[in-house]
C-alpha cells in the first residue's frame, strides 16, 4: 500500500524534480501502475510525438495526465460515419452509425436547424 503523502520524484527527461501526490499513488495503485518515470511535461512532450496512434499500456490509455495539468481523458478518435443530409442532400460524416429512422444534418444544416429552436 502507497504511503498517504505526497512524494517527490525525479524526471528521467529533464532531471527536473516533480510531485507525486497522495491521490496519484492511489490512483497508479488501484491501476496497477508503475510509478511515473517522466514529469507531466514530458510525458506530454514524449505521448504528442508518438500521435494518438498508441493505445497501447502506460500512461496513453490510462486517461491521466497527473500532475494537477488535467486535460480529461484520453479518448481514441471517434469513428465517423458517411451519410446524406436531410436538409441539403450533401453527404455529411456524423459520429453515430445511421439508422434511417430519423434525419441527419450535416454540421452546417444541424447548426442553422438547431439554432431555429
Amino acid at each position: 500500500m502507497y504511503a498517504q503523502s505526497d512524494k517527490t520524484l525525479t524526471c528521467a527527461d529533464c532531471s527536473q524534480e516533480f510531485v507525486f501526490s497522495a491521490s496519484e499513488q492511489q490512483f497508479y495503485a488501484d491501476r496497477q501502475f508503475s510509478e511515473p518515470r517522466r514529469c507531466p511535461s514530458c510525458r506530454a512532450s514524449r505521448k504528442a510525438s508518438r500521435g494518438d496512434s498508441s493505445r497501447g499500456g502506460g500512461y496513453a490509455s490510462s486517461g491521466y495526465s497527473g500532475g494537477g495539468h488535467s486535460s480529461g481523458y484520453d479518448r481514441a478518435p471517434r469513428e465517423m460515419f458517411t451519410a446524406t443530409c436531410s436538409s441539403c442532400g450533401r453527404e455529411a460524416q456524423v459520429p453515430f452509425r445511421p439508422t434511417g429512422d430519423k434525419p441527419v444534418y450535416c454540421s452546417d444544416c444541424f447548426q442553422s436547424h438547431r439554432r431555429s429552436y
